[in-house]
């Protein structure tokens, strides 16, 4: 085995590991809050010596501001993969921007966890991964100011629109819908919730605007 495929095993150990402490300590902290949630039970859920966390993190703070990178950046290419897949068919900016919802849907139904922490943190302003989380946050809505711009710059959407707060409003508005549709309405299906935010993107909850199958 050459150094490359050396180097390259020990990199997919180390996201391996990584994923595992991830996935610990977002559970541990789900249940129990940050300030109560140990390294000790982090190592332990995650099936690790407690050295092995301190390898990768220096500290539960940076894991856990590391936690926060990684969930909000796998939402966020998920937000952009979604929306390019439907530039590729051709598709306008309504169609993309449902497109979006949908994977944000999918995204919070698979980290559900991740997601409550996620929405808990954007609105504490005391703790030391703040500028962090604003960082990624901005992120993940810029993927959907892009796709506003583009539509308004096209004729798409109105040029009325304020770009920057309703891509802050559509990222809210599929956040809030997923996390109550997760605790209070669990027998609902994706598709019936996607179904749901679709009617408001398209402006069809006052009755008028175009079928969603026009898009």
């Amino acid at each position: 085995m050459d150094s490359s495929s050396t180097d390259t095993g020990g990199t997919s150990r180390r996201q391996a590991t990584r994923q595992k402490l991830y996935e610990a300590a977002v559970t541990l902290i789900a249940e129990q809050g940050f300030s109560a949630t140990t390294v000790d039970e982090i190592a332990e859920r995650a099936g690790v010596a407690k050295g092995t966390v301190y390898y990768n993190f220096a500290s539960k703070t940076v894991l856990f501001e590391e936690l926060l990178r990684h969930g909000v950046g796998l939402l966020t290419a998920s937000l952009r993969s979604a929306a390019e897949e439907v530039r590729r068919r051709g598709g306008g900016s309504v169609e993309a921007l449902d497109a979006m919802i949908r994977a944000g849907l999918v995204f919070i139904d698979a980290y559900p966890a991740f997601t409550q922490l996620y929405v808990a943190e954007l609105w504490r302003t005391n703790r030391s991964w703040q500028p962090t989380l604003m960082v990624v946050r901005g992120e993940a809505v810029a993927v959907v100011e892009s796709v506003l711009r583009e539509g308004v710059e096209r004729g798409e959407l109105s040029a009325e629109i304020d770009v920057q707060l309703t891509a802050a409003a559509l990222v809210g508005m599929v956040l809030v819908a997923a996390l109550d549709w997760q605790s209070f309405q669990r027998e609902r299906s994706l598709d019936d919730v996607h179904s749901a935010l679709s009617l408001l993107l398209r402006g069809r909850v006052s009755g008028t605007g175009s079928p969603a199958s026009e898009a």
